[in-house]
């Protein structure tokens, strides 16, 4: 769990991002930020949900690779600053324990659509879905 975390924090670090000007929560469907250079990003909850900073224990692994399944319908509940480098935004299936630094957003939006197709390839790969399981 701590190498999954040092790992984030090295590539968050890794970004050169600029400084955020505005985020905006738009509960329970996205998150909106700005940043000086003028990059604008609208994040969705599911989105978020899936790349979480924080190990989760509603992962599912397969072979050491994990993956998260099943949240097209997270909504974001709040988000909380957290210190100047970021947010902790918490989520209404009670996944609370992620802290989004600045420059994680940022890579985030900037790779949003490769991030997004290679999720897909994932859930695919392994005969999951985006949609939550059905209840018995």
């Amino acid at each position: 769990m701590l190498a999954v975390q040092r790992t984030i924090r090295r590539m968050c670090t890794s970004v050169d991002a600029p400084r955020v000007t505005r985020f905006s929560l738009n509960a329970p469907k996205n998150v909106e930020l700005e940043y000086a250079n003028g990059s604008k990003f609208s994040l969705s909850a599911e989105f978020l949900r899936v790349y979480s900073p924080a190990a989760d224990g509603k992962i599912r692994s397969f072979g050491g690779e994990k993956v998260i399944f099943g949240r097209r319908y997270v909504g974001i509940m709040s988000a909380e600053p957290v210190g100047n480098y970021g947010v902790r935004i918490v989520f209404d299936d009670l996944h609370k324990t992620g802290i989004y630094p600045w420059d994680y957003f940022y890579h985030l939006g900037s790779n949003k659509f490769s991030l997004m197709r290679n999720y897909l390839k994932t859930l695919k790969k392994h005969g999951l879905s985006r949609d939550p399981q059905k209840r018995k």
